[in-house]
């Protein structure tokens, strides 16, 4: 039986950037069944294409990153949120300088063990 639920309180300030490669860092807040990720990506970057169980919400904070999923290219811009179901391969690149919030459920195993290699150059 586990206890009460507990609420967190976090300022992104507080949380370390995990510089994932020279291009792409990221800070998380996780919860008890979803993870928010603040993705700060420098023009150039590309995140390989990959597939994952998890629901995701990219919501685009500044700049622009072009995706490639479902067979299709879409930008999606500043102010602009994308919703990719679980198990859909995509890929992404930043047009320019981008940070972006990443919404998963549940939250990503990988991401939290440091083995999601596709993002660490090999890793």
């Amino acid at each position: 039986m586990s206890g009460p639920a507990v609420m967190k309180y976090q300022k992104w300030s507080d949380v370390k950037i995990e510089e994932l490669n020279p291009l792409i860092g990221r800070q998380m807040i996780v919860g008890d069944k979803m993870m928010m990720a603040r993705v700060l990506m420098k023009k150039g970057a590309h995140v390989p294409l990959h597939q994952h169980h998890n629901e995701q919400l990219t919501y685009i904070l500044e700049g622009a990153l072009k995706f490639a999923i479902d067979g299709k290219e879409i930008v999606v811009h500043a102010g602009e949120v994308l919703c990719i179901p679980p198990n859909m391969p995509h890929e992404a690149w930043a047009l320019e300088e981008t940070v972006d919030l990443d919404i998963f459920m549940p939250p990503r195993e990988d991401w939290l063990a440091g083995t999601d290699a596709y993002l660490r150059g090999g890793r």
